[in-house]
């Protein structure tokens, strides 16, 4: 762990000043989160990368779905316990407890997601997120019916996929440059 104030362990200053418009940004997430995330400020040195980042996580995390915001957060979540990725564990895990009121389910997600109280359609979920993961070229038509068959129209199994894929790459960003959760995460929701 760092205890530096820089987002990684990249010296990759953020352009000083902000535009007016990622300023904005920036303000609304210390308003709503006590916090500007450091994944966020880690690509603030070039804003080109930091809107394409946040237009994909904003679409893929926070716009309208079939999967509630809550299971994606959890596909994130499994994803990075899969990859040890740290910041992700860490900022996810955070999610996970906060949007599910239990702690205990978002420990579980970082630790085992098995061991968790999961329901069938969760489980089918997670099972997919893992495989795409571990061994994405393995997926057949065997894994997409079974998330069918588990209540999940053609177009989740497309938000499931495009999300596991988002944070396995993310991870990979993320533990290259060293990057630091926040350390407001590590309190939060428990």
């Amino acid at each position: 762990m760092s205890n530096t104030d820089s987002p990684t362990a990249l010296d990759l200053p953020m352009v000083d000043p902000l535009p007016e418009a990622t300023q904005k940004y920036f303000d609304i997430c210390q308003d709503k989160l006590g916090m500007v995330p450091n994944v966020l400020r880690a690509h603030a040195f070039d804003i080109d990368k930091l809107n394409a980042f946040s237009a994909i996580y904003n679409d893929l995390m926070l716009a309208d779905s079939g999967l509630s915001k809550l299971e994606r957060e959890m596909i994130a979540v499994v994803v990075s316990s899969i990859n040890r990725c740290w910041y992700c564990q860490v900022a996810h895990g955070a999610a996970v407890r906060e949007l599910s009121g239990t702690p205990e389910l978002g420990e579980a997600m970082v630790m085992n997601w098995r061991v968790a109280d999961l329901d069938a359609r969760q489980w089918a979920m997670l099972a997919f997120t893992e495989k795409v993961t571990r061994a994405s070229a393995e997926i057949t038509e065997d894994d997409r019916q079974a998330l069918r068959d588990a209540g999940f129209s053609d177009r989740d199994i497309w938000d499931i996929a495009n999300v596991a894929g988002f944070f396995n790459m993310t991870n990979r960003v993320a533990s290259a440059t060293g990057m630091q959760p926040n350390a407001d995460y590590h309190a939060q929701a428990r």
